[in-house]
């Protein structure tokens, strides 16, 4: 299968809103944060059904991130969808093993790439982002719909690659014995323990740099910064030019985390993999170390 890149532009998509072998899944939805004072945070994770339900792009299918490709038996929030649930789900909405799944959510951000690393996990390499996303879309007064799309049943074949994912565990073990770069995507406040996220403690995985996933970003256009943009501040972060030594990313939830992945991606890096547990997880474990 050719590569491709798995940034689209609005321009592109435009021209392939009726392209049959073209899926578009609208994943909007928001991370809602509350200042519960003296240091601590509370997130709420939320969906956005009713603005799909109002308005879409045309012939968009909707993906509900805090449920449809979420495992509800984890005590773990938000990780990944079990093989057989996440593969319902895609054929359901008439996503098969040659489909180009192209994703958005308001601004081509975090919930877009979540199902690009999503998609990636279970072996579908034929997913892209929408650069901008709805934001972008709406602002060039491209077409909307309210009217909600019956697809086909498809057949999703889920095909785990194993490396794309960490437990804690292994995360641990490549903390501790320098085998992996490990990338801390949450905002600098949490980063260096001045916040706490719920219930869980304060602090980072030891050795972990920080990137926030927000700042690669353009704050002005919306879209992604640009390759010459991201390159050089995956290096002032640390990461390595390598782009075969591994990366392991995390954030809260695994949800942000797929941002630098995803730019690590499309910057031709090999070894990447996505801490889903994140701080959910370790921040409420005190088997593992904090600093």
């Amino acid at each position: 299968m050719e590569s491709f890149d798995p940034l689209v532009t609005t321009d592109w998509l435009a021209e392939h809103l009726n392209d049959p072998e073209v899926r578009i899944v609208d994943i909007r939805g928001y991370v809602r944060k509350s200042d519960l004072r003296e240091g601590r945070q509370r997130a709420d994770y939320l969906a956005a059904r009713d603005e799909y339900n109002e308005a879409h792009l045309p012939g968009a299918v909707y993906v509900d991130w805090t449920r449809d490709i979420t495992d509800p038996d984890d005590p773990v929030s938000v990780q990944i969808a079990p093989p057989e649930r996440f593969a319902g789900l895609m054929g359901s909405m008439g996503i098969g093993d040659g489909t180009h799944v192209v994703v958005y959510d308001h601004a081509g951000g975090q919930f877009a790439t979540r199902l690009w690393w999503a998609t990636t996990y279970y072996g579908h390499d034929r997913v892209s982002v929408l650069d901008g996303g709805w934001k972008k879309w709406t602002a060039e007064g491209r077409p909307t719909t309210s009217e909600v799309p019956e697809h086909e049943p498809a057949s999703f074949t889920p095909r785990p690659q194993p490396g794309w994912r960490k437990e804690a565990e292994q995360v641990l073990a490549g903390s501790e014995s320098n085998a992996a770069f490990v990338l801390d995507a949450r905002d600098e406040g949490q980063y260096t323990g001045e916040v706490a996220r719920g219930e869980g403690r304060a602090g980072r995985v030891p050795g972990a740099k920080h990137l926030h996933s927000e700042s690669l970003f353009d704050p002005e256009k919306g879209t992604f910064r640009s390759d010459e943009e991201l390159a050089l501040m995956l290096r002032k972060a640390g990461v390595p030019e390598d782009t075969e030594a591994p990366v392991v990313a995390y954030c809260n939830g695994g949800v942000a985390a797929t941002v630098p992945l995803f730019v690590l991606h499309r910057l031709g890096h090999k070894n990447l993999a996505n801490y889903d547990g994140s701080w959910n997880e370790w921040g409420m474990r005190d088997d593992l170390p904090a600093e």
